[in-house]
Protein backbone atom coordinates (compact mmCIF):
# COMPACT_ATOMS: atom_id res chain seq x y z
CA UNK A 1 0.00 0.00 0.00
CA UNK A 2 1.49 3.31 -0.98
CA UNK A 3 -0.71 6.21 -0.79
CA UNK A 4 -0.20 9.98 -1.47
CA UNK A 5 -1.95 13.21 0.49
CA UNK A 6 -3.42 15.70 -1.63
CA UNK A 7 -3.82 18.65 -0.29
CA UNK A 8 -3.75 22.84 -1.00
CA UNK A 9 -0.42 23.50 1.17
CA UNK A 10 1.44 21.49 4.04
CA UNK A 11 3.28 22.62 6.96
CA UNK A 12 5.20 25.11 7.57
CA UNK A 13 2.18 26.47 6.72
CA UNK A 14 -0.01 26.58 9.26
CA UNK A 15 -4.15 25.34 9.18
CA UNK A 16 -6.16 22.97 10.51
CA UNK A 17 -6.22 21.06 7.54
CA UNK A 18 -2.15 21.05 7.13
CA UNK A 19 -1.83 19.53 10.91
CA UNK A 20 -4.30 16.78 9.70
CA UNK A 21 -2.57 15.97 6.58
CA UNK A 22 1.01 16.14 8.27
CA UNK A 23 0.17 14.18 11.29
CA UNK A 24 -1.08 11.79 8.74
CA UNK A 25 1.40 11.48 6.28
CA UNK A 26 4.13 10.94 9.46
CA UNK A 27 2.30 8.52 11.29
CA UNK A 28 2.04 6.18 8.41
CA UNK A 29 5.88 6.59 7.40
CA UNK A 30 6.56 6.21 10.85
CA UNK A 31 4.16 2.86 10.42
CA UNK A 32 6.21 1.37 7.48
CA UNK A 33 3.13 2.71 5.14
CA UNK A 34 4.99 4.76 2.41
CA UNK A 35 3.21 7.96 2.28
CA UNK A 36 3.81 11.33 0.10
CA UNK A 37 2.63 14.82 -0.41
CA UNK A 38 1.58 16.66 -3.50
CA UNK A 39 0.18 20.47 -2.58
CA UNK A 40 0.87 23.82 -3.83
CA UNK A 41 3.86 26.12 -3.04
CA UNK A 42 3.33 29.43 -1.01
CA UNK A 43 6.35 30.57 -1.97
CA UNK A 44 5.63 29.84 -6.02
CA UNK A 45 8.46 28.01 -7.52
CA UNK A 46 8.25 24.06 -7.88
CA UNK A 47 10.18 22.47 -5.01
CA UNK A 48 10.61 18.94 -4.33
CA UNK A 49 11.54 17.93 -0.45
CA UNK A 50 13.06 14.62 0.64
CA UNK A 51 14.72 15.89 4.26
CA UNK A 52 11.79 13.66 6.12
CA UNK A 53 12.08 10.39 5.04
CA UNK A 54 9.51 10.91 2.18
CA UNK A 55 8.56 13.24 -1.22
CA UNK A 56 6.70 16.70 -0.86
CA UNK A 57 5.97 17.91 -3.94
CA UNK A 58 5.14 21.74 -3.97
CA UNK A 59 3.82 23.05 -7.46
CA UNK A 60 4.52 26.46 -8.85
CA UNK A 61 1.30 29.00 -7.62
CA UNK A 62 0.25 31.96 -9.20
CA UNK A 63 -1.59 33.36 -5.94
CA UNK A 64 -4.85 33.04 -4.31
CA UNK A 65 -8.28 33.90 -5.50
CA UNK A 66 -11.31 33.73 -3.06
CA UNK A 67 -9.15 30.92 -1.11
CA UNK A 68 -8.37 28.81 -4.20
CA UNK A 69 -4.47 28.13 -4.83
CA UNK A 70 -3.64 28.72 -8.82
CA UNK A 71 -1.60 26.64 -9.32
CA UNK A 72 -2.19 24.65 -12.58
CA UNK A 73 1.12 22.42 -12.84
CA UNK A 74 -0.63 20.42 -9.91
CA UNK A 75 -2.66 18.68 -12.71
CA UNK A 76 0.54 18.15 -14.27
CA UNK A 77 2.04 16.93 -11.46
CA UNK A 78 -0.76 14.52 -10.42
CA UNK A 79 -0.56 12.84 -14.24
CA UNK A 80 3.23 12.44 -14.30
CA UNK A 81 2.73 10.62 -10.40
CA UNK A 82 -0.41 9.19 -10.06
CA UNK A 83 0.32 5.53 -11.11
CA UNK A 84 2.72 5.58 -8.23
CA UNK A 85 0.36 5.17 -5.34
CA UNK A 86 -2.48 2.80 -4.77
CA UNK A 87 -4.77 5.71 -3.02
CA UNK A 88 -4.59 9.08 -3.15
CA UNK A 89 -6.14 10.90 -0.20
CA UNK A 90 -7.36 14.19 -1.16
CA UNK A 91 -8.18 17.06 1.53
CA UNK A 92 -10.96 19.46 0.54
CA UNK A 93 -12.52 21.68 -0.01
CA UNK A 94 -9.96 22.36 -3.04
CA UNK A 95 -11.11 23.26 -6.58
CA UNK A 96 -7.75 22.48 -7.90
CA UNK A 97 -7.43 19.44 -6.73
CA UNK A 98 -10.86 18.56 -7.89
CA UNK A 99 -10.33 19.83 -11.03
CA UNK A 100 -7.19 17.85 -11.36
CA UNK A 101 -8.55 14.37 -10.39
CA UNK A 102 -11.39 15.04 -13.41
CA UNK A 103 -8.40 15.76 -15.58
CA UNK A 104 -5.79 12.89 -14.75
CA UNK A 105 -8.62 10.51 -14.15
CA UNK A 106 -6.27 8.38 -11.59
CA UNK A 107 -6.90 4.69 -12.04
CA UNK A 108 -6.04 4.89 -7.40
CA UNK A 109 -8.59 4.74 -5.34
CA UNK A 110 -10.03 8.01 -4.21
CA UNK A 111 -10.50 9.01 -0.64
CA UNK A 112 -11.65 12.46 -0.51
CA UNK A 113 -11.07 14.08 3.31
CA UNK A 114 -14.42 15.89 3.69
CA UNK A 115 -12.72 18.59 6.46
CA UNK A 116 -15.59 21.88 5.25
CA UNK A 117 -18.46 22.22 2.91
CA UNK A 118 -18.01 25.42 0.84
CA UNK A 119 -19.86 28.08 2.74
CA UNK A 120 -18.57 31.97 2.23
CA UNK A 121 -17.67 31.40 -1.16
CA UNK A 122 -21.20 31.13 -2.57
CA UNK A 123 -20.35 32.18 -6.37
CA UNK A 124 -17.52 30.11 -6.41
CA UNK A 125 -19.54 27.28 -5.19
CA UNK A 126 -21.97 27.80 -8.19
CA UNK A 127 -19.03 27.04 -10.68
CA UNK A 128 -17.30 24.38 -8.82
CA UNK A 129 -20.68 22.66 -8.24
CA UNK A 130 -20.44 19.98 -11.03
CA UNK A 131 -16.94 19.06 -10.28
CA UNK A 132 -17.13 18.72 -6.74
CA UNK A 133 -20.40 16.68 -7.63
CA UNK A 134 -18.08 14.73 -10.40
CA UNK A 135 -15.35 14.31 -7.41
CA UNK A 136 -18.25 13.00 -4.82
CA UNK A 137 -19.56 10.44 -6.93
CA UNK A 138 -16.30 9.18 -8.21
CA UNK A 139 -14.76 8.92 -4.74
CA UNK A 140 -14.11 5.34 -3.15
CA UNK A 141 -15.08 7.18 0.61
CA UNK A 142 -15.24 9.95 1.83
CA UNK A 143 -13.76 11.04 5.34
CA UNK A 144 -15.99 13.40 7.49
CA UNK A 145 -14.50 14.35 10.94
CA UNK A 146 -17.41 14.35 12.89
CA UNK A 147 -20.98 12.75 13.01
CA UNK A 148 -22.65 16.04 13.65
CA UNK A 149 -21.13 17.64 10.65
CA UNK A 150 -22.16 14.59 8.40
CA UNK A 151 -25.53 15.28 9.86
CA UNK A 152 -25.72 18.82 8.75
CA UNK A 153 -23.87 18.47 5.40
CA UNK A 154 -26.56 18.73 2.36
CA UNK A 155 -23.52 18.33 0.19
CA UNK A 156 -22.60 15.12 1.46
CA UNK A 157 -26.25 13.36 1.63
CA UNK A 158 -26.26 11.36 -1.39
CA UNK A 159 -23.11 9.79 -0.42
CA UNK A 160 -23.93 8.66 3.38
CA UNK A 161 -23.26 5.23 2.25
CA UNK A 162 -19.75 5.49 1.46
CA UNK A 163 -18.96 8.31 4.26
CA UNK A 164 -16.79 7.49 7.39
CA UNK A 165 -16.01 9.34 10.80
CA UNK A 166 -12.97 9.91 11.20
CA UNK A 167 -12.02 12.34 14.52
CA UNK A 168 -9.29 14.37 14.23
CA UNK A 169 -6.47 13.91 16.20
CA UNK A 170 -4.48 16.33 17.71
CA UNK A 171 -1.01 16.46 19.12
CA UNK A 172 0.64 18.83 21.41
CA UNK A 173 3.77 16.84 21.94
CA UNK A 174 5.39 19.63 19.33
CA UNK A 175 4.40 22.75 21.38
CA UNK A 176 7.13 23.12 23.33
CA UNK A 177 6.02 25.30 26.85
CA UNK A 178 8.64 28.10 27.88
CA UNK A 179 8.20 28.56 31.71
CA UNK A 180 9.99 31.71 31.21
CA UNK A 181 7.51 32.32 28.56
CA UNK A 182 4.76 31.52 30.35
CA UNK A 183 5.84 33.46 33.78
CA UNK A 184 6.23 36.45 31.11
CA UNK A 185 2.46 36.08 30.00
CA UNK A 186 1.59 35.98 33.46
CA UNK A 187 3.47 38.65 34.92
CA UNK A 188 2.16 40.98 32.28
CA UNK A 189 -1.29 40.60 33.00
CA UNK A 190 -0.75 39.57 36.93
CA UNK A 191 -3.68 39.53 38.75
CA UNK A 192 -5.96 38.82 35.47
CA UNK A 193 -8.03 35.88 34.48
CA UNK A 194 -6.59 35.31 31.11
CA UNK A 195 -9.08 34.42 28.22
CA UNK A 196 -7.44 33.22 25.18
CA UNK A 197 -8.24 32.76 21.60
CA UNK A 198 -6.76 32.04 18.23
CA UNK A 199 -6.97 32.19 14.61
CA UNK A 200 -7.82 33.84 11.61
CA UNK A 201 -9.02 37.72 11.77
CA UNK A 202 -12.17 36.61 9.58
CA UNK A 203 -15.77 37.20 9.81
CA UNK A 204 -17.01 33.21 10.86
CA UNK A 205 -14.78 33.63 13.81
CA UNK A 206 -16.81 35.87 15.97
CA UNK A 207 -14.08 38.11 16.83
CA UNK A 208 -16.07 41.34 16.92
CA UNK A 209 -18.48 39.54 19.64
CA UNK A 210 -16.04 37.99 21.85
CA UNK A 211 -14.03 41.84 21.97
CA UNK A 212 -17.88 43.18 22.61
CA UNK A 213 -17.92 40.23 25.60
CA UNK A 214 -15.43 42.61 27.45
CA UNK A 215 -17.99 45.18 28.28
CA UNK A 216 -19.63 42.40 30.13
CA UNK A 217 -16.18 41.68 32.38
CA UNK A 218 -14.87 43.41 35.52
CA UNK A 219 -11.37 44.37 35.57
CA UNK A 220 -10.05 40.95 36.77
CA UNK A 221 -10.62 39.92 33.41
CA UNK A 222 -8.08 40.25 29.70
CA UNK A 223 -9.15 38.74 26.59
CA UNK A 224 -5.87 37.47 24.40
CA UNK A 225 -6.40 37.05 20.67
CA UNK A 226 -3.35 35.89 18.39
CA UNK A 227 -3.65 36.26 14.90
CA UNK A 228 -4.26 38.09 11.78
CA UNK A 229 -6.33 38.62 9.04
CA UNK A 230 -8.37 41.07 7.22
CA UNK A 231 -10.32 42.16 9.79
CA UNK A 232 -7.66 43.52 11.94
CA UNK A 233 -7.87 46.70 11.24
CA UNK A 234 -12.01 46.58 12.02
CA UNK A 235 -10.89 44.91 15.51
CA UNK A 236 -8.11 47.10 16.28
CA UNK A 237 -10.65 50.20 15.75
CA UNK A 238 -13.64 48.37 18.08
CA UNK A 239 -11.31 47.91 20.71
CA UNK A 240 -9.90 51.74 20.80
CA UNK A 241 -13.75 53.08 19.71
CA UNK A 242 -15.01 51.30 23.36
CA UNK A 243 -12.00 51.87 25.37
CA UNK A 244 -10.98 48.35 25.92
CA UNK A 245 -7.55 48.56 25.30
CA UNK A 246 -6.97 47.24 28.72
CA UNK A 247 -9.33 44.52 28.66
CA UNK A 248 -8.73 43.14 24.83
CA UNK A 249 -5.41 42.53 23.27
CA UNK A 250 -4.53 41.74 19.29
CA UNK A 251 -0.75 39.82 19.74
CA UNK A 252 -0.90 39.22 16.36
CA UNK A 253 0.71 36.29 14.74
CA UNK A 254 2.44 34.51 17.76
CA UNK A 255 5.40 32.36 16.64
CA UNK A 256 4.43 28.40 16.50
CA UNK A 257 7.37 28.28 19.55
CA UNK A 258 5.31 30.17 22.13
CA UNK A 259 1.77 28.65 21.25
CA UNK A 260 2.04 25.85 23.99
CA UNK A 261 3.14 28.79 26.21
CA UNK A 262 -0.11 30.48 25.65
CA UNK A 263 -2.18 27.93 26.50
CA UNK A 264 -0.15 27.11 29.39
CA UNK A 265 -0.36 30.87 30.42
CA UNK A 266 -4.05 31.30 29.72
CA UNK A 267 -7.03 30.80 32.52
CA UNK A 268 -9.64 29.97 29.77
CA UNK A 269 -10.01 28.96 26.19
CA UNK A 270 -12.97 30.99 24.11
CA UNK A 271 -14.13 30.17 20.37
CA UNK A 272 -16.45 32.62 19.35
CA UNK A 273 -17.17 31.75 15.80
CA UNK A 274 -20.55 32.13 14.99
CA UNK A 275 -20.74 29.36 11.71
CA UNK A 276 -20.26 26.41 9.49
CA UNK A 277 -17.28 27.57 8.07
CA UNK A 278 -16.04 26.66 11.89
CA UNK A 279 -16.50 22.93 10.97
CA UNK A 280 -14.58 21.42 13.78
CA UNK A 281 -12.09 23.95 16.15
CA UNK A 282 -9.16 22.35 16.27
CA UNK A 283 -7.87 24.68 19.17
CA UNK A 284 -10.31 23.86 21.21
CA UNK A 285 -9.05 19.53 21.83
CA UNK A 286 -5.48 21.71 22.05
CA UNK A 287 -6.59 23.70 24.86
CA UNK A 288 -8.35 20.53 26.58
CA UNK A 289 -5.18 18.57 26.66
CA UNK A 290 -3.69 21.90 28.07
CA UNK A 291 -5.89 21.25 30.85
CA UNK A 292 -8.22 24.43 29.94
CA UNK A 293 -12.24 24.68 29.82
CA UNK A 294 -13.42 25.91 26.80
CA UNK A 295 -16.08 28.47 25.71
CA UNK A 296 -17.76 27.50 22.57
CA UNK A 297 -20.67 28.19 20.50
CA UNK A 298 -23.69 26.35 19.20
CA UNK A 299 -22.91 26.28 15.47
CA UNK A 300 -25.20 23.40 14.55
CA UNK A 301 -24.38 21.08 11.77
CA UNK A 302 -20.57 21.77 12.73
CA UNK A 303 -18.11 19.36 14.71
CA UNK A 304 -17.75 22.46 16.96
CA UNK A 305 -20.24 20.54 19.41
CA UNK A 306 -18.63 17.45 18.92
CA UNK A 307 -15.55 18.43 20.23
CA UNK A 308 -16.31 20.40 23.30
CA UNK A 309 -19.54 18.98 25.20
CA UNK A 310 -21.49 21.56 27.51
CA UNK A 311 -21.63 20.71 31.03
CA UNK A 312 -18.38 17.97 30.49
CA UNK A 313 -15.32 19.95 28.59
CA UNK A 314 -16.76 23.67 28.50
CA UNK A 315 -19.65 25.32 28.19
CA UNK A 316 -21.94 26.06 24.85
CA UNK A 317 -23.71 29.42 23.99
CA UNK A 318 -25.92 30.73 21.52
CA UNK A 319 -23.37 32.10 18.58
CA UNK A 320 -23.01 36.26 18.14
CA UNK A 321 -24.19 37.03 22.07
CA UNK A 322 -21.43 38.67 23.62
CA UNK A 323 -23.11 38.70 26.94
CA UNK A 324 -23.49 34.80 27.23
CA UNK A 325 -19.59 34.61 26.23
CA UNK A 326 -19.00 36.82 29.14
CA UNK A 327 -21.35 35.07 31.20
CA UNK A 328 -19.83 31.87 30.58
CA UNK A 329 -16.31 32.59 30.72
CA UNK A 330 -17.28 34.17 34.48
CA UNK A 331 -19.23 31.34 35.57
CA UNK A 332 -16.45 29.02 34.91
CA UNK A 333 -13.85 31.32 36.43
CA UNK A 334 -15.46 32.32 39.50
CA UNK A 335 -16.81 28.41 40.13
CA UNK A 336 -13.63 26.34 41.18
CA UNK A 337 -15.12 23.12 41.51
CA UNK A 338 -16.68 23.67 38.20
CA UNK A 339 -13.65 24.44 36.87
CA UNK A 340 -11.84 21.77 37.78
CA UNK A 341 -14.28 19.19 36.66
CA UNK A 342 -13.96 21.14 33.37
CA UNK A 343 -10.36 20.72 32.73
CA UNK A 344 -10.13 17.52 33.83
CA UNK A 345 -13.40 16.16 31.46
CA UNK A 346 -11.45 18.17 28.79
CA UNK A 347 -8.37 16.49 29.26
CA UNK A 348 -9.94 12.85 29.47
CA UNK A 349 -11.84 13.97 26.63
CA UNK A 350 -9.46 14.77 24.49
CA UNK A 351 -7.07 12.03 25.50
CA UNK A 352 -9.13 8.91 24.61
CA UNK A 353 -11.28 10.53 21.61
CA UNK A 354 -9.20 12.92 19.51
CA UNK A 355 -5.77 10.67 18.90
CA UNK A 356 -3.43 10.75 16.50
CA UNK A 357 -3.37 6.90 17.20
CA UNK A 358 -7.18 6.58 17.11
CA UNK A 359 -7.01 9.19 14.07
CA UNK A 360 -4.67 6.61 11.91
CA UNK A 361 -6.37 3.56 12.94
CA UNK A 362 -9.09 4.13 11.41
CA UNK A 363 -8.12 5.56 8.67
CA UNK A 364 -6.27 2.72 7.55
CA UNK A 365 -9.36 1.04 8.14
CA UNK A 366 -11.07 3.24 5.55
CA UNK A 367 -7.87 2.44 3.16
CA UNK A 368 -7.95 -1.08 3.65
CA UNK A 369 -11.87 -1.49 3.01
CA UNK A 370 -11.55 0.41 -0.30
CA UNK A 371 -8.49 -1.62 -1.41
CA UNK A 372 -10.62 -4.43 -0.65
CA UNK A 373 -13.74 -3.83 -2.28
CA UNK A 374 -13.98 -4.26 -5.86
CA UNK A 375 -14.68 -1.44 -8.37
CA UNK A 376 -17.83 -0.81 -9.61
CA UNK A 377 -16.57 1.20 -12.29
Amino acid sequence: MKILQFGKFYPPHIGGIEKVMFNITESLNDRGVPCDVLCSNRAGSYAEERDRGYMVMRTRTFGILSSVSITPQIISKLKDVQDDYDIIHVHFPDPMAGLALMLCRPRARIVIHWHSDIIRQKTLLQIYKPLQTWVLKRADAIVVTSPHYLEGSTDLAPYKAKCHVVPIGVETSGMSVSQEKVAEIRERFKGKRIVFSMGRFTPYKGYQYLVEAARYFDDNYVILIAGAGALGGELSDQIRRSGLEDRVHLLGPIKYEDVGSYYEASDIYCLSSVSRNEAFGIVQVEAMLFRKPVVSTNIRGSGVLYANIDGETGLVVEPGDPQALAGAISRICSDPELYERLAAGGLKRASEVFTVDNMLNSTLEVYQRVLETPRTR
